[in-house]
């Protein structure tokens, strides 16, 4: 395309807007390309004098952002260090990301996005997203307004009170939101320019960061009650009017707003929370992988759940869906699924429940000890999402071993500090007999000559491809047909390979080609439910493919 319109060749679905000129392009992310433009793009730019004379190639220039992230003094810096190459080139960002995903995601989102959260006022540079606050109620059309793209189709949405494993950070969070849907476009070519990260400000209840002269929120105590949901209503409801075909993820809301919101939207716009669905669905997909391990059956397995909130009555809704699909009734499936929460074993006659766990309250005494629980309940599995971390004790462990020849332990609480247990630990104390899983990433472990490569349960192998799933098929609604179609996709491209060494989970480096395969089981799930008025593709894989954004620079000439 000439410069006649002064319009570049742009990636699929993206919105065709004016190239400016001279430093307004420098300036501008989505476009700028520093000493990566032509010397043609810089005659016909006006950029000519305002950057150096040399012209550098895309890998040129990645190859000088790598060794400037290398010399940064720890992960925190190489954070920054990134998140200012986004917002000064984000075709360069993804490119560097893309081709190092598995040095780049533990900065870029867990764990170091956790320190960065707490940390967010002091290391803030310029804003990403939309905050919306108290003081828009009546005017979030207005506000959701001001945002220059028009064509969102992915909008990830926190308001902080439940930060990873961190707690209420309040407007801090927007670190989370802004991370996933970075995660969105490396891992599944979401086109940056259709994402919307937004944090609803709604005060913090954490006296230290309202203490903080450099917190960056309203520094009040949280809005509750109708107030809240009010506010929340009025943000949905202008999501639909002025980005209609967005989809939106739920993020990091407390547990007692999560169900809620869940509950009372999933039937109404296309939603979902990762926190409950997603990290379901990336759960379930290790399971079935543990099973290609152990040679058992789901249907045969007795799960105990370390923790009792959103993540893990989602993981065992899923894993209770799984087993009726393999033959058992849903109550019996139920049975077979164990909550453990502060109080202790979530029991029948306890009178203390919430409404969540109440479908995971079974006939038993209860018990405060979770080895006794252990000992009392003789899971083949525990999976720990408490955020307490260190609770799979060696006892723990050990007695999982001698109840299993191949015990399953996943502790998925993040950051890594939040660990129920290391890599480390699972394996020792289980004589590397244990099928294990972390949500933050460690490293492999050799014991008696033999290498563990522990497998990374990361919501990052779901929740891209369901979006690219939902936004290439125009999907109405996301259901839970799609999380169970996304988890069984995933666990089938864990190779035999991936499997010898221990890991459950397919290498990151494969990370775009699987998600593409999980965007399609997803889309199949929409056509096949009548979800989207789309077309169906003949090759759905191939149509999905072709809507995935590559990070390479177009040419302005």
């Amino acid at each position: 395309m000439t410069m006649s319109n002064q319009k570049a060749t742009e990636q699929p679905s993206a919105v065709p807007l004016e190239i400016p000129k001279g430093v307004k392009l420098l300036h501008d992310p989505l476009r700028n390309k520093g000493t990566g433009f032509s010397e043609d793009e810089r005659q016909a730019l006006g950029l000519h004098g305002l950057l150096p004379p040399r012209v550098l190639s895309e890998q040129e220039q990645a190859s000088r952002i790598m060794e400037n992230f290398a010399r940064k003094p720890d992960d925190l810096e190489k954070y920054i260090h990134m998140i200012d190459l986004e917002d000064r080139n984000e075709t360069l960002f993804y490119r560097v990301v893309v081709d190092h995903i598995e040095e780049m995601m533990p900065i870029i989102y867990t764990p170091t996005v956790g320190k960065a959260c707490q940390q967010y006022g002091h290391i803030f540079q310029r804003p990403r997203g939309i905050f919306i606050s108290r003081k828009f109620k009546g005017r979030v059309v207005e506000v959701l307004r001001n945002w220059p793209m028009h064509d969102v189709r992915v909008i990830v949405v926190t308001d902080g009170e439940r930060i990873l494993g961190l707690g209420d950070l309040g407007a801090n969070g927007m670190g989370i939101p802004v991370g996933k849907l970075s995660l969105y476009t490396a891992c599944a070519g979401i086109p940056p320019w259709q994402t919307l990260p937004i944090t609803l400000d709604v005060g913090t209840n954490n006296e230290k960061l309202r203490d903080d002269p450099l917190y960056i929120g309203d520094p009040v105590e949280r809005l509750r009650g109708k107030e809240y949901d009010d506010l929340v209503e009025e943000f949905v409801m202008a999501v639909q009017e002025v980005f209609p075909k967005a989809l939106i993820q739920f993020e990091d809301f407390a547990t007692r707003n999560a169900f809620t919101l869940l509950e009372r939207y999933r039937d109404r716009v296309c939603t979902f929370n990762d926190d409950i669905q997603g990290t379901a669905a990336v759960a379930l997909a290790g399971c079935y992988s543990a099973m290609r391990i152990t040679g058992g059956r789901l249907r045969d397995q007795r799960f105990l759940f370390l923790g009792a909130g959103e993540a893990a009555v989602g993981i065992a809704s899923l894993l209770t869906a799984a087993m009726s699909e393999e033959g058992l009734e849903e109550g019996e499936a139920r049975q077979h699924c164990w909550l453990f929460d502060s109080k202790g074993l979530v029991v029948g006659d306890r009178t203390d429940l919430a409404d969540h766990k109440k479908p995971f309250a079974h006939d038993l005494e209860g018990k405060t000890d979770f080895r006794a629980a252990v000992k009392t309940l003789e899971p083949t599995a525990i999976i720990g999402v408490s955020g307490q971390p260190n609770t799979f004790t060696p006892e723990i462990l050990r007695t999982m071993a001698d109840l299993n020849e191949r015990p399953i332990v996943f502790a998925l609480s993040n950051p890594t500090s939040k660990a129920e247990c290391t890599a480390e630990s699972a394996y020792r104390h289980t004589q590397g007999r244990a099928v294990f899983a972390s949500g933050s990433p460690f490293d492999p472990v050799t014991l008696e000559g033999r290498t563990h490569v522990p497998g990374q349960g990361n919501n990052a192998y779901i929740f891209p491809g369901v979006g690219l799933g939902v936004t290439t098929s125009g999907a109405r609604r996301v259901t839970a047909a799609m999380f169970f179609a996304a988890a069984k996709a995933l666990a089938n491209e864990a190779t035999d390979e991936d499997l010898q060494t221990g890991c459950i989970y397919p290498s990151l480096t494969r990370i775009r080609d699987v998600s593409a395969v999980i965007a399609t089981a997803v889309g199949e799930i929409a056509w096949d439910h009548g979800l989207t008025e789309k077309p169906r593709p003949d090759d759905l894989l191939s149509f999905v493919k072709s809507k995935m954004y590559d990070p390479t620079y177009r040419s302005y000439v």
